[in-house]
């Protein structure tokens, strides 16, 4: 965990090495951003059904998703990145974060070719991954600049991720005191999605995330405990964000646990074929 202010932006600074559980996996979209900066191979990212597999040298940087993405780890993976939540990039990126919504670029697209080689370098030499963490963290301190309108956003996505996505938008719109136009907007530039979208995000991913795929599921009465009007659109939000059917997902998740039990990625990410 980085130290303030930066939780207020980010999850978790994790260090990953080692070989991938799959050639391929299927990340359904989460409520969170994500940076990673490559010292591998190149990693191998489709962004959606309609876009082609791209490849990262230097690393990427994923603004939150809306629809579910194949990521592709190289075989001897060695990578650091951050966990970002919703709002988290905005201070580190030159763009609105709309401009970048389902579209992954590489890192030295953000940051520039020159001071990514130079932070890989001493990310590669460090002493070990508490080091590297702390060199990402230093990182970031430094490049950590105001941004018009996150206070509001953080405030509200906060809210917003309280409930687990619950909450009513308008009643959010109301005490921060501001037109839903106006918040609205402030969300696109900083998050890349409304403030409707993320909460829909919120309770899609705190309803499916705690899943327990050794365990017999319930799907009406896991719908309803959730806030879903019935099983019909529990099923239909599935669809959206996995592409697959609640009886599917349950079943890659339950290979992912007989393939690879323990995994340190078991979890949320899906066997992709």
């Amino acid at each position: 965990m980085p130290r303030p202010p930066l939780d207020g932006l980010i999850d978790d600074l994790y260090y990953l090495e080692g070989a991938p559980p799959y050639a391929r996996l299927t990340l359904p979209p989460a409520p969170s951003a994500l940076l990673v900066l490559n010292l591998g191979d190149h990693l191998r990212i489709r962004a959606g059904a309609d876009i082609d597999t791209a490849e990262y040298a230097d690393g990427c940087v994923v603004t939150m998703p809306t629809r579910a993405w194949a990521f592709g780890y190289p075989l001897r993976t060695r990578t650091v990145g951050v966990h970002f939540k919703p709002w988290g990039t905005a201070p580190f990126l030159p763009m609105p974060a709309a401009e970048l919504r389902d579209r992954p670029v590489a890192v030295e697209q953000v940051w520039g070719r020159p001071a990514v080689a130079e932070l890989q370098e001493r990310l590669a030499t460090a002493r070990g991954p508490h080091e590297m963490l702390t060199l990402l963290e230093e990182e970031l301190m430094r490049r950590l600049c105001e941004t018009v309108g996150l206070g509001l956003v953080r405030h509200t996505g906060n809210a917003v991720a309280a409930t687990g996505g619950t909450v009513a938008i308008r009643d959010l719109t109301a005490a921060a005191g501001v037109s839903s136009t106006h918040l609205a907007q402030r969300f696109k530039e900083l998050v890349g999605v409304t403030p409707k979208r993320l909460a829909r995000t919120y309770r899609f991913f705190s309803t499916a995330f705690p899943i327990d795929p050794a365990e017999p599921i319930d799907w009406g009465e896991l719908a309803a405990g959730a806030g879903y009007f019935d099983q019909a659109h529990f099923g239909h939000e599935f669809r959206a964000f996995t592409g697959l059917t609640p009886t599917r997902y349950l079943e890659a998740r339950r290979q992912f646990l007989r393939d690879h039990p323990g995994h340190a990625l078991d979890g949320w990410p899906l066997p992709a074929d």
